[in-house]
């Protein structure tokens, strides 16, 4: 049973798929020269196609980076999560995040970085990595709308990504059950909110999740 929602997600709430399209090829672009782009790719997408909030992000350690098996996931621990409940996102719904996570990681393995290792860490100049605040996490998302033009770079917060996430995922036919514990929900009619959220103009199935 779906209870009525007191509030609705605007079209202004989420990056469409042909604007999330376009924040990734572009940090891919610049990735290839550029380690801070490749970080801020991996930020992107733990957000917007993980759905981890900014402090989830901030505490993932590279052993919750769970790429064995069928369904590769990433395991959110209860002391970082919202209401205190161990859940696991999907990797396996996306290839092109799967691929990214699993390049990073397997980059930052090579570099010595041990299985307690934070995923999102920054290296500084004398070699020493440094966490990454939630200020920083933030910082660096919007950094990566800029290319969406000024206007649109206004409506945006890192939060729209979990938005994003949401809404994608019900786009692409996820059931709302699944997608309300990928997403940590607390009940099933926060989910439902994002049923009928526009995620691009063509309407088609998704890539992207």
């Amino acid at each position: 049973m779906l209870y009525a929602s007191t509030w609705t997600i605007g079209p202004t709430k989420v990056l469409t798929r042909s604007e999330l399209r376009a924040v990734l090829a572009d940090l891919e672009r610049r990735g290839v020269r550029s380690p801070n782009a490749r970080l801020n790719q991996v930020i992107v997408r733990l957000a917007c196609c993980c759905g981890l909030r900014v402090s989830e992000i901030a505490n993932l350690r590279m052993a919750d980076v769970r790429l064995e098996g069928a369904r590769p996931q990433i395991l959110v621990h209860k002391e970082h999560a919202r209401g205190h409940r161990v859940r696991v996102a999907p990797l396996w719904w996306n290839t092109g995040t799967l691929d990214a996570l699993a390049k990073w990681v397997a980059a930052r393995a090579a570099a010595g970085a041990a299985c307690d290792v934070l995923v999102a860490a920054s290296r500084q100049a004398a070699g020493a990595e440094q966490s990454l605040s939630r200020h920083t996490l933030r910082k660096r998302f919007r950094t990566t709308c800029t290319l969406l033009g000024q206007e649109r770079l206004q409506q945006l917060t890192v939060h729209h990504s979990r938005h994003t996430f949401v809404s994608l995922a019900l786009a692409a036919g996820r059931s709302l059950a699944a997608v309300r514990d990928a997403a940590g929900h607390t009940n099933i009619s926060t989910t439902s909110c994002y049923l009928h959220v526009l995620v691009d103009e063509d309407g088609g199935p998704s890539s992207l999740l």
